[in-house]
């Protein structure tokens, strides 16, 4: 059964946001010139998306699909993990008449080298895509700026006006904007090296990176369990507009908990309380063992549940504590969700190998 509370702020757990990288940023920008923003990497999208011809033979669901190209197919370096479209960014639901895609990737160090976390950029009208590098600008003592990759699992992702929210599971989130998106000058020829070198940067063979500007910051009130930041999701319609945030759990004793934080309209960022903290409205207990992503739409959850590389994925639709289960909805291996209102239709993405797709799914199918 559901314990959500509302009151108007649950108490247990609460998130704290770190101070701005301006300096940091401005630093990176010295070094690799003035931010192309997303104007930038839309403007120069490198590989292709391929449209699924029989998508509904990839789930009962399924009424659009894309499969990343072969090498991003079969790449088992990096496996995407998290979503969000321009119809979470903008009430128009596109960005200068495109219809993009984010996700996140996270590295898994499978040859020896964890690369972080990066996003990328998928127009699904030309359908063309470009792959970003989150970094983490520190400097060091001596006060030389050090550049660090973003190790994260980057389970989730929501994209609100500038920003995007990635999920970085105890840490709580990290928070970029795309306005700060750089160029990196001929770095496609260095997959295998990082970091500055003077004036030069390399980034994992990585064009564009993008470095994180603030983290908000999971704390835990005496008494309580931290919440785990799985995935993450956007709910434009409430009032005000809300984050959802889940846990993923395997284990029969771990929590399920789903957390919906109050966003402010007008900067896109967490409200903030007078104690300097920002509190969930709401933490329902009722998620499902082992979800992977979670979505408001039509005003209920919809959860995506993996059963592994091998055997088709699942929906659990319905309120915290009374959902109905779908079976056979998408393919193997689902992860994080996002909802298009005006097509009414819940996108994901797959992540094993070879078994990579980006699909859309029919809200009404889970009625």
């Amino acid at each position: 059964m559901s314990t959500a509370s509302e009151s108007p702020y649950v108490e247990g757990v609460h998130l704290q946001r770190t101070d701005e990288n301006v300096r940091e940023i401005a630093a990176l920008a010295e070094v690799l010139g003035e931010p192309t923003g997303l104007d930038g990497v839309l403007a120069d999208l490198k590989y292709d998306v391929r449209r699924s011809r029989a998508p509904r033979l990839l789930g009962r669901a399924v009424r659009e699909a894309y499969r990343w190209d072969d090498y991003d197919e079969r790449d088992e370096q990096w496996y995407p993990q998290g979503i969000s479209t321009s119809a979470d960014s903008s009430d128009t639901e596109d960005i200068g008449g495109r219809r993009v895609v984010v996700t996140t990737w996270y590295s898994t160090g499978r040859d020896g080298t964890k690369r972080g976390s990066r996003v990328t950029f998928v127009d699904l009208d030309s359908g063309k895509y470009r792959h970003v590098l989150l970094v983490s600008p520190v400097f060091d003592k001596a006060g030389h700026l050090v550049l660090k990759p973003m190790s994260i699992h980057a389970g989730g992702i929501v994209w609100a006006g500038p920003y995007l929210h990635i999920a970085a599971t105890n840490r709580g989130f990290v928070t970029a904007r795309v306005d700060d998106i750089m160029r990196v000058s001929g770095d496609d020829d260095h997959p295998e090296k990082f970091g500055l070198d003077g004036a030069r940067l390399y980034s994992y063979g990585h064009r564009y990176v993008l470095p994180v500007r603030f983290t908000y910051q999971a704390f835990t009130d005496e008494g309580h369990e931290k919440l785990r930041y799985s995935f993450m999701s956007l709910d434009r319609r409430s009032d005000p507009p809300a984050l959802i945030a889940g846990e993923y759990a395997l284990g029969a004793k771990a929590t399920t908990r789903l957390a919906r934080y109050p966003l402010d309209p007008q900067t896109w960022q967490l409200a903030v309380g007078d104690d300097g903290f920002s509190r969930p409205l709401a933490l329902d207990e009722g998620g499902v063992r082992q979800m992977q992503g979670a979505v408001i739409a039509s005003g209920r959850y919809h959860v995506t549940v993996s059963h592994g590389p091998w055997m088709p994925g699942t929906v659990c639709a319905g309120q915290p504590g009374s959902m109905k289960v779908h079976r056979w909805a998408l393919p193997m291996g689902p992860e994080d969700l996002s909802y298009w209102p005006s097509t009414d239709r819940i996108w994901s993405v797959t992540e094993h190998p070879r078994r990579r797709w980006i699909v859309s799914m029919d809200r009404a199918f889970f009625d």
